[in-house]
């Protein structure tokens, strides 16, 4: 059998380095106590399984108080979660499902940049940190949370020692939906589940150390033992979900794609530009440009849609500011439609999967990347927004 460490060691030289925000945890968790498990008592624990009405469908969503940490920890007693990959993902869900209780162990390259972040938060070789092969060996429930790149790149050695009786776990549809360029095909002897947390490993980890928990969509792929379902919501728990509900793999990378390309991230930065753009080249300063596109946006009126919508945001404004955007949003809904549809079908015929393949895959990623990044860091628009967040009164320096 061929050894993981070439490609390992591959992808993570393409792979991005842990930002500083996730080193910082490793601060915390040598801090606190590594043994006793982490109990919430936010308010959510009260609620269980329930189906609740979304704009006229009905659905169903999980929440962790139907797995209270006792029944949750003996579900698992007999399991042992074996975490492949230690990125932002694994970072988070590993260290949620540690406090949890539950019997986690880290499979990572040996000595390579990720075991030495694992080791910084806790993880002990030879007890909890393993080279990936002895991990899995070790592991009953695989917990594949390599990046999409490195899924494909690695499964032609992972995928002989996923046997039968084991659980195969993903956090994204991509590589089992898009298995044509991925090549990745789960063994047929083994449950396949799906939790993918609604937000980045950071906010996996800072959700459930407030005690409120990420919301997150859970699916299955295949199921063995009759038990596949029951066994993804208890692990959405364990990891750190406050609520899950039902999707398939199929319809969780669709809409993440989508989502990430769209107004989550791609047309968020598209639309931040095109109206800096427009007043400064109609004479307004970069201060008052910036302010009137990105801050107000994201320090006054964008926490107002996340609490109570966007009707209450539109009340909570002027009635010339209601009048405008009630008058221009039809506009820019009829003018961005088409663009979305684009979007979609290029999401769902693998044109978007490509895409990220060849670029993640190049020997070049990093410093292809680096470039890209740096050049949105050096637009006017950011680099004026450096100085404005500065001003804020509870700025720290960046």
């Amino acid at each position: 059998m061929a050894s993981l460490t070439a490609p390992l060691r591959a992808a993570a030289r393409r792979a991005p380095r842990a930002a500083l925000t996730t080193r910082s945890f490793s601060v915390a968790a040598r801090a606190a106590p590594k043994a006793r498990p982490v109990v919430h008592t936010h308010k959510q624990q009260t609620r269980g399984i329930k189906t609740l009405d979304f704009a006229g469908t009905k659905e169903v969503v999980y929440e962790r108080s139907d797995w209270p940490l006792a029944k949750l920890q003996d579900y698992f007693k007999n399991d042992t979660l074996a975490l492949i990959g230690y990125g932002s993902q694994g970072h988070g869900q590993g260290l949620n499902a540690r406090d949890n209780g539950l019997n986690v162990i880290v499979g990572v390259r040996k000595d390579g940049e990720s075991w030495k972040q694992a080791m910084a938060d806790g993880w002990v070789p030879g007890e909890t940190l393993f080279p990936i092969e002895e991990a899995i060996n070790k592991g009953t429930i695989i917990m594949n949370l390599l990046s999409d790149a490195a899924q494909s790149q690695t499964w032609p050695t992972i995928a002989p020692l996923i046997t039968k009786g084991k659980t195969l776990y993903f956090s994204h549809g991509f590589s089992v939906v898009y298995k044509d360029d991925t090549h990745v095909i789960p063994p047929p002897d083994v449950d396949v589940v799906l939790v993918a947390p609604k937000g980045s490993g950071v906010t996996v980890r800072t959700l459930f150390k407030e005690g409120r928990g990420i919301n997150s969509s859970v699916a299955v792929f295949q199921d063995v033992t009759g038990k596949a379902k029951e066994k993804a919501i208890a692990l959405g728990v364990g990891i750190g979900s406050g609520y899950m509900y039902d999707t398939t793999f199929e319809k969780e990378v669709y809409s993440d794609l989508y989502g990430e390309r769209g107004v989550l991230m791609g047309a968020i930065q598209g639309l931040f530009l095109a109206q800096y753009q427009v007043l400064r080249k109609n004479g307004h300063t970069p201060s008052e440009a910036f302010n009137e596109t990105v801050e107000e946006a994201t320090q006054s009126l964008y926490p107002l849609i996340g609490a109570k919508g966007m009707d209450y945001m539109y009340g909570a404004c002027s009635t010339t500011a209601r009048r405008g955007a009630l008058d221009w949003a039809p506009i820019f809904e009829k003018a961005n439609v088409p663009i979305f549809e684009q979007l979609y079908e290029s999401v769902k015929n693998g044109t978007e999967t490509r895409k990220s393949l060849e670029f993640n895959g190049r020997s070049t990623y990093r410093q292809d990347l680096a470039k890209e990044l740096e050049e949105i860091n050096n637009q006017e628009i950011w680099r004026a927004g450096k100085t404005v967040r500065s001003l804020r009164p509870d700025t720290k320096s960046e």
